[in-house]
């Protein structure tokens, strides 16, 4: 009885050990098949990462070339914009400074149809007059040059309003 029970235990523990061993066997091989899986996912997964990375990098690149491109517009649109303003406000200057010195005085057309406003005054003979044939007043300097002043910042709101009104239209062309 001990030889047939060792020739069956024999016989078991070699079915056991081949067992484990397909067993181990088919383990490592599922371990190495799984993690080369995974190894082509991350591959995949990094690739779309990559280009996920390299769209965002150019569209980063084309939106700073259109700011600099706005900021470049900015500047020179500045750069116009003061520069008829300090044109408008040096021809401003000079028209007060010939107004100081009466080199040129301001007048007003005057009504002579209303006679209880004001008395006729004699038609001027100057040959440069714009208006030619009717009654002229000329104003006192300090009222000339309040007028100056008033249609210099008349001029100057003009300016500014064009400046915003181009700005407004080139920023809606853009987009």
């Amino acid at each position: 009885m001990n030889i047939v029970a060792m020739k069956w235990g024999g016989g078991l523990l070699l079915i056991l050990t081949l067992m484990a061993a397909s067993a181990w066997a088919a383990w490592t091989w599922q371990a190495n098949a799984y993690g080369q899986r995974l190894a082509l996912q991350e591959t995949a997964h990094q690739s779309v990462l990559t280009d996920l990375a390299n769209a965002n990098s150019a569209l980063i690149i084309e939106e700073q070339g259109k700011r600099r491109a706005l900021e470049q517009w900015l500047a020179a649109s500045d750069q116009v914009h003061y520069r008829v303003l300090s044109d408008e406000k040096t021809k401003q200057a000079r028209l007060r400074d010939r107004l100081a010195t009466a080199d040129v005085r301001l007048s007003a057309i005057l009504d002579v149809t209303d006679s209880a406003r004001c008395s006729a005054m004699p038609t001027p003979t100057a040959t440069g007059s714009m208006v030619y044939g009717t009654q002229r007043a000329q104003l006192d300097r300090a009222h000339a040059e309040r007028i100056i002043g008033i249609t210099s910042y008349g001029d100057q709101g003009l300016i500014a309003l064009q400046a915003c009104q181009s700005y407004a239209k080139e920023v809606s062309d853009t987009r």
